[in-house]
């Protein structure tokens, strides 16, 4: 009989959560080595559990888990977690912000799969959510969409014309769309970049500090850049609107 193999001390944050008994939850975790899994957490939602107070979204933990029998179980067992400490909870804004990144990542990463980097900067961002630097927020934000996009494999080269690798002219203004990559602008787009901003992406995107580099960047083309990016994520999730997108619409609504 092969025995369990247990992956210990795992930097991990808790994406989403569900009830999966009356006493115990489904977690989807975000770990640095393994990538997103899926965690049973038996007896969670009981009083006296020590999961109770720790498995929260947004806070770096360190878990432990079991694979079971030869390691192939879609959902692995949780066998202990720690609070890693650092920051207090998001709120407001940043709070929903947060979520959205959660959302993000369930949609578009699979399961086993790491990604080390990202997961880095996930931590990043999340540190700005939880300080009061309300002016960073949106540049963060938008700072990790692209990593993740480029992560995954879904952002093309931002200093290139995708259909034809020619180089961009600095003057000239590109729009990025879905099925087409980077491209020329034209009087329909409602929003472009100069190739230069373009080109700027890209160098901060191949920072040694990527996350810090590249927010500084998204700082200097918010309002041009945040459009683009949430029509090309939208149709790489399949949806008009992402489910925290519309939670935000719907609160400033009211």
């Amino acid at each position: 009989m092969v025995a369990a193999k247990r992956i210990s001390d795992e930097p991990a944050y808790v994406l989403h959560r569900y009830d999966w008994s009356e006493s115990s939850l489904i977690l989807e975790v975000f770990t640095r080595q393994q990538g997103r899994v899926a965690l049973v957490a038996k007896g969670a939602k009981r009083p006296s559990s020590s999961f109770r107070p720790v498995l929260l979204p947004l806070q770096p933990l360190r878990v432990t888990y079991s694979l079971g029998a030869g390691g192939d179980a879609e959902i692995h067992t949780l066998k202990g977690a720690e609070w890693v400490g650092g920051h207090v909870m998001p709120t407001g804004d940043a709070l929903l912000s947060g979520y959205y990144l959660n959302e993000l990542l369930l949609r578009l990463l699979a399961r086993d799969d790491p990604h080390q980097r990202l997961f880095d900067s996930y931590g990043a961002v999340v540190q700005v959510l939880a300080s009061e630097h309300g002016e960073a927020l949106q540049p963060a934000l938008r700072a990790f969409e692209l990593l993740l996009l480029r992560e995954i494999g879904l952002l093309p080269l931002l200093d290139a014309q995708t259909m034809t690798l020619g180089a961009l002219e600095a003057d000239t203004r590109y729009v990025l769309v879905p099925e087409g990559g980077l491209r020329q602008s034209n009087a329909q787009d409602r929003a472009s970049l100069s190739g230069a901003q373009w080109a700027a992406l890209q160098h901060s995107l191949d920072n040694e500090a990527p996350f810090t580099a590249t927010l500084r960047a998204c700082a200097e083309v918010m309002a041009e850049l945040k459009p683009q990016l949430r029509t090309l994520l939208h149709y790489h999730c399949g949806v008009a609107t992402l489910k925290t997108r519309q939670m935000m619409l719907d609160i400033q609504s009211l």
